[in-house]
């Protein structure tokens, strides 16, 4: 029993995960404006950032189907890459600048973009 009781104890910390514990109900944040900005100018550059991924990864297909595309399928290739690096540069950003906007570790939820 004592173990129960100090793993309970231990799960008072803000650390665990934030969805564990929530069946269904809805939740209040309390966000200032200037967090919500940031919030949404990420949230679309993220957006930005995967539509361009489809955009080079498909158009790169299809540039296969042609011989004398393949050096353009190869490139978009390249650049869709690429900006598959640029998602979590971005995740990175924004969590350091919502830090230092919020004085500590931002309450975020896993399902965050």
């Amino acid at each position: 029993m004592s173990q129960d009781t100090s793993r309970d104890s231990g799960s008072a910390g803000g650390d665990q995960d934030p969805d564990a514990g929530h069946e269904g109900g809805p939740i209040t944040l309390t966000l200032g404006n200037q967090e919500l900005v940031l919030r949404q100018r990420y949230e679309l550059l993220s957006i930005i950032n995967d539509i361009g991924i489809f955009v080079f990864f498909t158009v790169g297909s299809v540039a296969f189907y042609w011989h004398d595309l393949f050096n353009l399928g190869v490139t978009l290739f390249v650049v869709g890459s690429v900006m598959l690096g640029i998602r979590p540069t971005i995740r990175l950003f924004r969590r350091v600048q919502l830090r230092s906007l919020t004085r500590g570790t931002p309450h975020e939820v896993a399902r965050d973009f």
